[in-house]
């Protein structure tokens, strides 16, 4: 029956954002309504593209050598159970998303080889000039 503390990185995550947000308001109660956190990257979200905020990147905040955490880490520490598994759908999730690029770029070199080598003749080239390509 005493304080509960949520163990799992993506409720330490929702409770310190929580935290920094008039919550008990209607707009803060909306903003959160709004926040999804997960741990790892579920797969709705594992095809879209990722977005990177260069502010928040370690190696521009952090002074060379200086110490740092990790949530997963602090969260495992507390009792989270479950570190390793996500470790291991993450390993998944790489190696499917690195096999999606190298096809990516192979399909992208065969569509630039053949712009290339595609013959256009005049008529086709005055038509598309005339619609702005």
């Amino acid at each position: 029956t005493g304080p509960f503390h949520f163990r799992a990185p993506s409720r330490v995550f929702f409770k310190a954002v929580r935290g920094m947000i008039p919550h008990k308001t209607a707009r803060g109660a909306a903003a959160l309504e709004r926040l999804k956190v997960f741990e790892g990257v579920p797969p709705p979200y594992d095809k879209q593209k990722k977005m990177v905020v260069p502010q928040a990147l370690r190696v521009l905040r952090l002074q060379p050598g200086r110490k740092y955490c990790t949530v997963g880490r602090l969260s495992h520490e507390v009792g989270w159970k479950y570190q390793d598994v996500v470790a291991r759908l993450e390993e998944r999730r790489k190696a499917k998303g690195a096999a999606y690029y190298e096809r990516k770029k192979v399909a992208q070199r065969q569509l630039a080889d053949s712009k290339k080598s595609a013959k256009v003749d005049d008529k086709t080239t005055k038509a598309l000039e005339a619609f702005g390509y």
